[in-house]
């Protein structure tokens, strides 16, 4: 969730940004912190850093989005419903799984809670679709690879 809210500051976008907008602010913020603009050494690197901070930013919110979690839908319904989980690891509430597809994606502000009952359940594929695949923010990681 840090991530999220850390990504939405940097770019001066809230949770009902859609992606037009987004990319307005980010081409916006590029605009002033390209370092081309910049002749000083020092002013330089430090707009390398801050544009490379926004690309990032922008990169993480497109993947979140749900415009983005709209195109990609069916794909992920498909790896959801038919592929097994073969890892799975879990830090500062994100989770992040594995499906047997190759697929990979993170699930952000997945409390310990259903953490834990996801790791001590049998089932963990039927527990993950009922309470976290459509649960929590995700974005996909790795994309499945082709059959």
């Amino acid at each position: 969730m840090k991530k999220i809210l850390d990504s939405r500051k940097l770019l001066g976008a809230t949770a009902k940004t859609d992606l037009k907008e987004l990319a307005l602010l980010y081409k916006g913020l590029m605009k002033t912190h390209h370092p081309d603009r910049f002749q000083d050494e020092v002013q330089r690197q430090q707009a390398e850093e801050t544009s490379k901070h926004i690309i990032d930013a922008y990169q993480f919110l497109v993947s979140i989005a749900p415009e983005t979690h709209a195109q990609n839908a069916e794909q992920y319904e498909r790896t959801i419903a038919g592929s097994a989980i073969t890892d799975f690891h879990y830090k500062a509430q994100t989770l992040n799984i594995t499906f047997a597809d190759g697929s990979v994606y993170d699930y952000f502000g997945v409390p310990a809670n259903v953490y834990n009952k996801f790791v001590n359940n049998d089932a963990n594929l039927r527990f993950a679709r009922r309470h976290i695949c459509q649960a929590f923010t995700r974005r996909m990681v790795k994309k499945p690879t082709a059959p």
